[in-house]
């Protein structure tokens, strides 16, 4: 069972703000699929009868791409034969 603190800690970790009175249903709530996972855990599978599993995708063809210049024309910011980017932190 998950306590309410278990809540505000699994918020805080992802950054999710939780009000006060929020925080009873979210609880609640938690919890209630929790229990239902706990219930999926119980069921019991049966063996596959059907046929066996094969690969439907096709198969990878090496096809020519088109030359580095070209894709690049249109970058307006490039660096050493890449699209050169903003940094993300």
């Amino acid at each position: 069972m998950v306590s309410e603190n278990d809540v505000e800690h699994i918020a805080e970790l992802a950054d999710i703000a939780i009000e006060r009175d929020e925080l009873e249903g979210f609880t609640t709530r938690f919890n209630e699929i929790l229990e239902y996972f706990d219930l999926l855990d119980q069921v019991q599978g049966e063996a596959s009868t059907g046929p066996e599993t094969c690969n439907i995708l096709r198969g990878d063809e090496v096809e020519p791409s088109l030359p580095q210049d070209s894709v690049l024309a249109n970058a307006r910011e490039k660096e050493e034969g890449f699209f050169k980017a903003p940094r993300v932190m």
